[in-house]
């Protein structure tokens, strides 16, 4: 076989496996995964003992500081082989809290958790990720590495005390506290993203004292069985809820609410096996948004999030709703949103996926339906390959697979707004039994392939394409 005719097999091989796969799976055929990735999702149980945080010497004046006392009943805890550390009735001030194994944090309904807004009580470093980039930084209010069986559960109150006096002013915007010669993010940023781009260690990316990364609420890094259930989350330094490189991971009950800068409610990144479910979201970022690391990071680490279910959540204020991005260089697939409500005047989008040939990604596989979206200020559907940076890189995304079901939108300004490229079009875009009215403009569907429309109105106008 001559050298033309083998490239000409291969090459015609490879445009059959890419179409393949780009209409082999259904919406149909995509759902009946979703009960086979629950039946993996299990809560973590624990021992019925219980470790009151104030038989460790925490106070609950709101005033004396807690965190030794916090860890003292978390080693107690798990060293007796796991039960609860209960906190009851009462304001407990402190620095950052470290979970191990077989831990559960039970802050009962009449007790509130308030962390410290001083930036050395979240020292010494620990690994993580800023923005999708690994690096050595300040704690996660709540943070466990490699840990077990952990939870943080009840009725009760966690209050980051973000503010603009403090945290959310490092972000370097006049709207959040920030005045002309203050410190901010944007240098440790640039130093980070730097770093990431040019294959600096992460043990070397130090940053923490004197630097300005704003630290996340609960991340839970590298973790297997998480659950965090029926607190109530107010005012994250930066994003609230961000399980990393962790598997079976449930977030049920929870209200997050947070209108400070970056504050997302939710971002699993590079995790398998996670549950968002019955949790209220009122942000100032994404409510959801899934990840899976920023640029050379990204694909250095090379894990996706994959089998995600989203249920029963409802999105007030925030960026977008369900967002996929943008930090999705490792790739994103099988998502699953159903019976979510979403509704805002200052809800930007509904569902949402942003990234550019910077990150790139392989996102694939998305599935919703039984959405009911009241408001939204821009597109109850919105592909952006034009995010951030823009077409910028080297690293060309790929978007497929989407199955849109029974969604409502009573106002927006698109039903549909896509922004792909010509090179790389969002390819199997589905949507069936959809209803959009008071939709302001046309739809905008910038290189989409494979475009199949059933019984969708907009403006009461049955659409084909």
């Amino acid at each position: 076989m001559n050298y033309l005719l083998k490239a000409a097999i291969v090459f015609f091989s490879t445009i059959v496996a890419v179409y393949a796969q780009s209409g082999a799976d259904s919406g149909v055929d995509g759902w009946k995964q979703r009960p086979i990735i629950m039946k993996r999702i299990i809560p973590p149980v624990f021992p019925a003992q219980d470790f009151p945080v104030l038989r460790y010497g925490a106070k609950n004046d709101g005033v004396s500081d807690c965190t030794e006392a916090f860890a003292r009943a978390i080693s107690a805890c798990s060293d007796a082989g796991g039960g609860r550390v209960t906190v009851t009735d009462g304001i407990y001030l402190t620095g950052a809290i470290h979970l191990r194994s077989n831990v559960n944090l039970h802050v009962a309904k009449g007790a509130t958790i308030r962390f410290s807004t001083d930036p050395q009580r979240y020292l010494p470093v620990v690994s993580t990720r800023w923005e999708g980039v690994e690096c050595m930084n300040y704690s996660a209010l709540i943070y466990a590495y490699g840990q077990t069986n952990i939870a943080v559960t009840g009725e009760g109150v966690l209050d980051g005390q973000g503010a603009n006096e403090h945290w959310w002013n490092w972000c370097g915007k006049k709207e959040y506290g920030w005045k002309k010669g203050d410190v901010s993010q944007k240098d440790d940023k640039n130093a980070l993203n730097e770093f990431s781009a040019n294959g600096t260690p992460v043990q070397d990316r130090v940053f923490g004292t004197g630097h300005y990364l704003r630290p996340n609420f609960i991340q839970p890094y590298k973790c297997t069985n998480v659950l965090i259930d029926g607190v109530t989350l107010k005012n994250s330094p930066m994003w609230f809820i961000h399980p990393v490189l962790s598997k079976n991971v449930t977030v049920s009950n929870v209200t997050v609410s947070g209108l400070g800068p970056n504050n997302d409610g939710c971002d699993p990144e590079s995790c398998e096996d996670v549950l968002i479910a019955s949790t209220s979201f009122n942000t100032g970022d994404d409510c959801i948004a899934i990840k899976s690391g920023r640029n050379n990071d990204g694909r250095r680490v090379n894990v996706p999030t994959k089998n995600v279910v989203i249920t029963k959540c409802r999105m007030l204020d925030g960026h977008g709703g369900v967002v996929i991005g943008s930090e999705v260089s490792g790739g994103v697939n099988t998502v699953f949103v159903d019976h979510c409500e979403m509704d805002s005047p200052r809800l930007d989008r509904a569902l949402r996926f942003k990234t550019n040939s910077v990150r790139g990604g392989l996102l694939e596989n998305f599935y919703a339906r039984a959405i009911r979206i009241g408001q939204v200020a821009e597109a109850a559907i919105i592909v952006d390959f034009q995010y951030d940076e823009g077409d910028a890189g080297a690293f060309t995304p790929m978007l497929r697979n989407i199955f849109i079901d029974s969604v409502t939108c009573a106002k927006g300004e698109y039903a549909i707004l896509i922004h792909a490229y010509e090179r790389a079009p969002v390819t199997n875009l589905n949507l069936t039994n959809c209803t959009f009215t008071n939709i302001e403009k046309p739809n905008v569907m910038d290189h989409v392939s494979g475009v199949h429309m059933t019984n969708v109105l907009i403006n009461g106008k049955e659409i084909s394409q």
